[in-house]
């Protein structure tokens, strides 16, 4: 399990809106000097251009620099003064567009997690994008993390069989997003309905199967 592949940079190259429906069942891995800890991806989040929800919807800026530069890099932004939250950049160079990671389940190094975020009821561990990044020690050291470098210390690592957890967890469920004001009708957040990690679950707008991977 310690022999983690990163996915490519190519995977990252697509709209938003298409890698963050992909990018579940793969797993979220951050190294630790202690191990690594994480698990697969089980909700996320697009935000594209022309998105007003989408942090490059005002231009470049120092916060969002990392949205504006290549695909496959960690964006990682404060929220409410206390909480961290990790995207993934999607797009080519310039065409700032990325995934928010708002759910994993806690597989790989539990004892860690647990440590860092000590909870009664273990859904509640990693069940929300804040909450992840607590227990897996993402912060904002690592806005623009490489997470195509296999040395790197936070990484989206293939999953071998992502095909078949995702058939396990399904149905990949959409709904319109949560937690936001801005342009929060559209239909960009992503999970899977039979995992216990998803937090908050309101009335899809659709369903679908994911084409095999």
């Amino acid at each position: 399990m310690n022999d983690f592949r990163p996915l490519l940079r190519s995977f990252y190259e697509p709209s938003a809106q298409v890698v963050a429906p992909r990018l579940l069942g793969h797993w979220l891995v951050r190294r630790t000097p202690e191990g690594p800890v994480g698990g697969p991806i089980v909700e996320t989040e697009a935000y594209l251009v022309g998105d007003a929800a989408c942090h490059a919807a005002p231009g470049l800026t120092k916060r969002n620099r990392v949205m504006f530069g290549p695909p496959g890099h960690a964006y990682v932004y404060l929220i409410y003064g206390c909480h961290c939250c990790v995207n993934t950049v999607c797009q080519p160079r310039g065409t700032a567009e990325a995934v928010l990671i708002r759910a994993v389940e806690p597989v790989f190094g539990l004892p860690l997690l647990l440590r860092r975020r000590p909870v009664d009821s273990e859904p509640n561990l990693t069940n929300g994008p804040g909450k992840l990044c607590e227990a897996m020690d993402i912060d904002r050291k690592l806005d623009g993390a490489d997470l195509c470098d296999p040395c790197s210390e936070l990484i989206i690592a293939e999953n071998p069989h992502v095909q078949a957890f995702v058939e396990r967890h399904r149905p990949v469920v959409v709904t319109v997003r949560v937690g936001i004001t801005r342009a929060a009708e559209l239909p960009l957040r992503f999970y899977l309905d039979g995992s216990p990690f998803v937090p908050k679950r309101v009335r899809a707008v659709g369903r679908r199967r994911l084409p095999a991977r």
